[in-house]
């Protein structure tokens, strides 16, 4: 049988690395290439409770007999762990009569150390219980689970509209509907663990004992590392993940889209193996024997990282817009039910300079359906009520500029204007008018002193 033609035998104990994981074992992780005593990779089981080791033996051959299962079952027996134990041996070919018949004995007489075989045809249905590719020995990351997009015991535009809450002069039964638009992007969370020590003739100089945990964007492209704030959102809100029913969402979001994962789960984890030994890599001084001191740099090897598991998950990616007057308003965040993470705020944003935040005022100009800070909006001088400086009509009244919606209101405070008496007309520019005043006092207090009055 034909399949997995192209790997060595240490790739395909890479490849069943990633299947064993895939599966649900625990703790998986390959033995040491260079001390092969019949078992390639080591993981592990919870049975009733009890947690059991499992030594495999990968065959990447065409058939597998009788001797390799009993060299197995002796390397069971010698495997150093604290509970039972057992095996399997895994072959993309198939197992001779005597294989199966001398692991069918070992079920049969309740031996402590029993070895289960998986063939080429096992391997088959598995590839298709977790998306492997049998013929170039990478596994497909399947998921069909999703974060929440959306509160379910609020309305999906429960954001925008709270956004919307400490905008001056809008209230958010006023606002129009947003138009929401929902994209399903593949994430992975994953685990893994670096154990290395290094030595000189000194001793041990550095010891490297870390699990690390991080979410994976893994759109098309190159993966790249979420930022804490996402990873927060995504690792702590693993536990109520729903199923990616697109036809669902639809109902709810006004357009639906969902993203594919760019690589592999092999690939994906290549990527963080590279990155960690990176990660890990630092340089030590310490000091000789002779006295003299030297720098080393500690570099782990690839097989000092262990990836414990890589688990797929969809990241809801929300963006509502807000059409008021000529403007629109973007408001986009990443979701797990009512927890999110802001990644676009054009709400909290003046339409007319840099000033953006939620520290900031900011006030709805009617007239246009601007938003804009305090620097920006002023009052209309007919109706009393807010506009802004972008669409505001000028002119200046007692030398000073006043602010109309239109050139129509501009035209009606003309009127009511030439009509007022001198009085009111220098009232349009209180502090001409206050300083006039203050002007004729210090004129009256200066002609009383210098007639002698005071």
């Amino acid at each position: 049988m034909a399949v997995l033609d192209d790997l060595s035998g240490f790739e395909f104990e890479d490849l069943m690395e990633d299947v064993f994981r895939n599966l649900g074992y625990e703790n998986v992780r390959q033995a040491e290439k260079t001390a092969d005593e019949g078992r390639d990779v080591i993981m592990e089981e919870v049975v009733d409770g009890t947690r059991r080791a499992i030594v495999v033996e990968c065959k990447h051959t065409g058939n597998v007999g009788r001797p390799v299962v009993q060299k197995l079952h002796s390397a069971i027996a010698t495997f150093d762990f604290d509970g039972p134990k057992r095996g399997m041996v895994v072959t993309t070919g198939r197992f001779t009569n005597p294989a199966q018949e001398y692991a069918e004995r070992l079920q049969q007489n309740d031996d402590p150390h029993p070895i289960e075989l998986l063939d080429g045809e096992d391997l088959r249905e598995i590839a298709d219980e977790i998306g492997l590719d049998l013929y170039n020995g990478r596994i497909e990351i399947l998921c069909d689970e999703t974060l929440r997009p959306y509160d379910p015991a609020a309305d999906v535009v429960a954001p925008v509209q709270e956004a919307f809450r400490d905008i001056e002069n809008i209230e958010t039964a006023d606002l129009p509907t947003p138009y929401s638009q929902v994209t399903f992007r593949p994430v992975v969370a994953i685990t893994a663990d670096t154990n290395a020590v290094f030595e000189t003739s000194v001793g041990v100089i550095h010891r490297i004992n870390d699990r690390t945990r991080f979410v994976v964007h893994a759109d098309r492209g190159h993966p790249r590392v979420a930022d804490n704030d996402v990873s927060t959102l995504v690792t702590e809100n693993f536990h109520a993940t729903v199923d990616l029913d697109i036809e669902r969402f639809a109902e709810t979001f006004d357009d639906v889209d969902e993203r594919r994962y760019g690589q592999t789960q092999t690939e994906y984890k290549d990527w963080a193996v590279d990155r960690l030994q990176d990660h890990h890599t630092t340089t030590v001084t310490y000091t000789g024997d002779n006295n003299v001191t030297y720098n080393k740099t500690c570099e782990p090897n690839r097989s000092d990282i262990s990836i414990q598991s890589i688990e797929p998950v969809y990241l809801p990616e929300v963006r509502h817009t807000a059409d008021l007057g000529e403007y629109t308003y973007p408001y986009e965040y990443y979701a797990a039910g009512p927890s999110r993470v802001t990644t676009e705020d054009g709400i909290h944003r003046c339409v007319h300079c840099e000033t953006s935040g939620t520290d900031e005022t900011y006030t709805y100009c009617p007239n246009c359906g601007a938003l804009a800070c305090d620097s920006h909006i002023k009052t209309e001088r007919l109706e009393q009520e807010p506009v802004c400086t972008g669409c505001a009509v000028t002119e200046r009244f007692a030398l000073r500029t006043k602010y109309f919606y239109d050139e129509q209101n501009l035209e009606v405070f003309r009127e009511e204007y030439a009509a007022m008496p001198l009085h009111e007309k220098a009232m349009e520019n209180k502090l001409l008018a206050g300083g006039g005043v203050v002007a004729t006092l210090l004129i009256v207090v200066g002609l009383l002193a210098i007639s002698g009055l005071v």
